[in-house]
């Protein structure tokens, strides 16, 4: 790890700015698992209409995520000019090693309440590809079980497991 030197006490009104933009980026990510956890009740209920609103929602909000990412890398650009650095070195665990007391523990509170996030928001992300994933699944069975793609045939066993091969059609016929 780099080693950051000591941050001027006239930094610290920086150091303020990035704990607000930090507490909206917890905002937001605590806005996205709650979205998330409705955009699988939506998918289950089949709620189109709850579904479009949320998109709506999630489209409007975007541009403030945007402006918050901005004002974190111009706080962050800001803040390696101060100390003498790149930018790719202002990080929350280097900026914890150079301030003061009081405002090391707020920074570190805001770093592991984002950890905790990132790592619910990756859950959370795995548990809605998964759902996306068995809706996909199920609804490819059963546009293949009624329109027979690729395969014409039914195999079924009877009680003494001998096969036998029904060639009975598809629920609509696609031939004209």
């Amino acid at each position: 790890m780099y080693a950051l030197g000591r941050l001027p006490e006239t930094a610290i009104g920086t150091v303020r700015q990035l704990l607000g933009v930090l507490d909206e980026d917890i905002e937001h990510i605590e806005q996205t698992l709650s979205r998330l956890d409705e955009l699988r009740s939506y998918l289950v209920k089949r709620d189109n209409q709850s579904l479009a609103r949320l998109l709506e929602q999630v489209r409007t909000e975007s541009d403030s995520c945007t402006s918050c990412d901005r004002r974190r890398q111009a706080i962050r650009k800001h803040l390696a000019q101060m100390l003498g650095c790149s930018i790719e070195h202002v990080t929350l665990s280097a900026l914890v090693q150079v301030v003061s007391e009081p405002t090391k523990v707020a920074l570190a509170q805001r770093q592991g309440k984002l950890r905790d996030l990132a790592a619910a928001i990756k859950k959370e992300v795995l548990s809605t590809s998964m759902l996306l994933s068995d809706c996909a699944r199920v609804n490819r069975l059963l546009l293949k079980g009624i329109l027979r793609f690729k395969n014409p045939e039914t195999v079924t066993y009877n009680s003494s497991g001998a096969a036998s091969v029904h060639n009975d059609g598809s629920f609509f016929s696609s031939k004209f």
